[in-house]
């Protein structure tokens, strides 16, 4: 049981690997491998392990949460009283247990995520494949949501496998794959990969930015660094570079600011583009 995100800007490949896992796309090149079985060999396989939440609805808003979700049951050709069991036990998990006999085009953009959830748990699958799964919601929705995810993880043992371009979203991940114009960038824990920075991250704004960065190149070298006019220093001492710069070069700065890594630095680190920039 895991919760794996796939970390990307707009434009970086995820929603085509996630075409791919979810066997939307064929395989080109290359092996996926999804609880032993090989999505190129045995497809029709993999699709019983799967239960994926699109990142456009797939609900029928005029039909009730009840009905949509045995409208699933049957499609996957499982047994009636099966269904009900299962339709019974997903909406009590996700809190839906009042809204089962409302219309769907009734509830709200959280509730209606919920429901997704649901539909796609209905078969019992060993992996939740979810594309972008906060996608319109507020941040209320989304915390109620994620909350939701995680007793998921926890009661089924699944692993839920999920694309985002959320920063907060993926801190919440055990496992983060950063992707960048198609490719693996780097993948690890949250945690490992904001350690692999050296250090704070110290970013200045100066209304004479050029001159600055290269006065701060020649004394400080290849680690600074300047992207859309912002000067950018990663370093194990921030604070001592701090109270030297602010010293030095008062004149010349306009805003500074000292912070712990995050994954959007590690994103501009090794790929020298800020994550919107990519979009």
């Amino acid at each position: 049981k895991t919760r794996f995100g796939i970390l990307g800007p707009n434009g970086s490949g995820k929603s085509t690997l996630f075409k791919i896992l979810s066997t939307l796309l064929p395989l080109q090149q290359g092996e996926a491998i999804l609880e032993g079985v090989h999505l190129s060999q045995s497809p029709d396989q993999v699709r019983k392990l799967l239960g994926v939440t699109f990142q456009s609805p797939s609900l029928d808003n005029k039909l009730t949460v009840e009905e949509n979700l045995w409208c699933q049951g049957m499609i996957y050709g499982l047994k009636r009283n099966i269904i009900k069991d299962n339709i019974d036990e997903s909406l009590t998990q996700l809190q839906l247990q009042d809204r089962k006999k409302e219309l769907v085009e009734k509830l709200s953009g959280g509730l209606k995520r919920r429901v997704e959830i649901a539909k796609s748990l209905l078969h019992r699958p060993r992996i939740l494949l979810m594309d972008e799964p906060s996608t319109g919601l507020d941040p209320l929705a989304r915390h109620e949501l994620w909350q939701y995810l995680t007793k998921l993880v926890d009661q089924h043992e699944m692993t839920l496998i999920l694309t985002t371009h959320l920063m907060d979203e993926a801190d919440k991940c055990d496992q983060l794959l950063l992707m960048h114009q198609g490719k693996k960038v780097v993948s690890g824990t949250p945690q490992e990969l904001k350690r692999s920075l050296s250090g704070d991250i110290l970013t200045i704004k100066s209304t004479q930015s050029l001159t600055l960065l290269s006065t701060l190149k020649t004394a400080y070298g290849e680690q600074v660094t300047m992207q859309d006019s912002v000067i950018r220093i990663e370093s194990p001492n921030g604070s001592e570079l701090l109270y030297e710069i602010t010293q030095k070069y008062r004149p010349l700065i306009q805003e500074i600011s000292l912070h712990e890594p995050t994954l959007e630095d590690l994103f501009l680190t090794r790929t020298g583009k800020t994550f919107l920039s990519d979009a």
